[in-house]
């Protein structure tokens, strides 16, 4: 196999907002489109029900997902796109990994430490046996394709290495069979809440802490408008919302404004309004070809549902082959034709 595969996933917890895009499926366009590497993405589902959800939900979201990702610029044509339900075979090598990954490994993990004190103490707490072993099938999602390059961030470093583990343990047992897969970190913005600069932009921070990178102009300027910044002073040192909304505009590529504000605000008082009104029309502009890509991909739900199938038409292709030969390589019958 190449060894210039790229694989990555996310999961589908509802819409995307900017931070998201800035910090993943940015990336995601610009390796596909760089041509050095066979791109591989995927909605990973399966992952999502390892916390508490809502099954119609979870369906919904996941073809949303899906449609948002080609609307930000994935391109069926050029990178391989498709929902990991839909390739049962991940689940099969999950199991493999499953039985060479220890007990010890897993409770390693801090992820999930920290996701399950969210669920303890909740009224009916359930904290399910997936959200405990799904670094494993995340393994499996990754060395399925044989990835070279796994684009992540620094909270899934830990995982990585955990696929890297996995991968070295069936080598040892089985011969060398699955490459191991190197972290892809790149520079990517850190953005914060607009109403609350000191934290991460979430959702979970409430509706005026983000902009959603499918949302409408007017939202766009209306939240932005709202942004946390600082007095004005330039005896101070400037606010982190002033900084956050710098970033923003460097995200969509106005590094010629930022420096242009920067400049202005060092050699004198600091209005903000401006630079509010210059992020609001840069964030317009880098989303209004997304938003009609993802209009148009809703109104023919037919097309949307014909990429899915030849999406995992293709993954399975080459995840079908590794199948076969992990099942020969560890004594398993191979299933009727």
């Amino acid at each position: 196999m190449s060894n210039n595969i790229v694989f990555s996933g996310i999961q589908p917890t509802g819409e995307l907002h900017i931070g998201n895009y800035f910090g993943a499926v940015a990336n995601w366009v610009r390796l596909q489109n760089s041509g050095q590497y066979q791109t591989i993405y995927c909605v990973v589902n399966l992952h999502a029900m390892t916390m508490p959800y809502d099954a119609a939900t979870l369906h919904q979201n996941t073809e949303s997902m899906f449609v948002d990702l080609l609307a930000a610029g994935l391109d069926p044509e050029r990178s391989i796109v498709f929902v990991q339900s839909m390739v049962p075979e991940h689940t099969e090598l999950a199991w493999v990994f499953g039985c060479v990954c220890s007990y010890g490994d897993l409770t390693r993990q801090t992820q999930f430490k920290e996701k399950s004190e969210q669920l303890e103490g909740k009224q009916d707490a359930f904290i399910s046996a997936g959200l405990f072993t799904y670094p494993v099938l995340q393994a499996a999602d990754i060395l399925l394709y044989h990835a070279a390059h796994v684009p992540v961030g620094q909270d899934q470093k830990q995982h990585l290495e955990l696929a890297r583990d996995i991968a070295q343990r069936f080598n040892h047992q089985f011969g060398e069979y699955f490459p191991l897969p190197d972290v892809m970190f790149t520079e990517t913005p850190k953005l914060y809440a607009l109403n609350d600069p000191t934290k991460k932009m979430s959702k979970s921070l409430g509706p005026r802490s983000y902009v959603a990178l499918f949302e409408p102009p007017e939202s766009i300027r209306s939240k932005i408008r709202s942004a946390v910044t600082d007095t004005g002073n330039p005896e101070e040192p400037m606010g982190p919302g002033a900084q956050n909304l710098l970033a923003i505009l460097r995200a969509c590529g106005r590094n010629d404004l930022a420096e242009q504000f920067e400049r202005d605000y060092a050699n004198g008082p600091r209005r903000y309004a401006p630079l509010k009104d210059a992020v609001a029309e840069a964030l317009i502009a880098l989303t209004e070809p997304m938003r009609e890509r993802r209009a148009a991909l809703l109104a023919d739900r037919a097309h949307v549902h014909r990429l899915m199938r030849e999406g995992a038409e293709k993954a399975r292709a080459i995840a079908q082959k590794t199948i076969r030969e992990v099942r020969e390589r560890t004594g398993l019958f191979q299933p009727p034709a």
